[in-house]
């Protein structure tokens, strides 16, 4: 089965990695360690690589760029002061 596209989320130490092949149906479902993500990419065919942009996510994309992958970062839908519901009483 060939791996479409993969989708990352970042943590600090722990990965976890999903990926999918053309038809949309699950590939792979992996958790990875910092130090063996990038062994693990490169043993990879290159693919559609989508995580959340932040700081880390651009480290990163330079790295599986790098191997050829094509990299989509997306932002949060919302931030998150404005999903918080507003206060019921007046401040003064």
């Amino acid at each position: 089965m060939m791996i479409a596209t993969i989708g990352i989320d970042l943590a600090k130490n722990v990965f976890q990695v999903h990926g999918v092949d053309e038809r949309g149906h699950v590939a792979l479902r992996k958790q990875v360690r910092r130090e063996q993500l990038t062994a693990f990419m490169v043993n990879l065919p290159p693919c559609v690589v989508g995580m959340e942009a932040c700081g880390g996510a651009h480290h990163w994309a330079r790295k599986f760029q790098e191997l050829g992958h094509t990299v989509r970062r997306s932002s949060r839908s919302k931030p998150l002061l404005q999903s918080r519901p507003a206060p019921r009483f007046p401040m003064r």
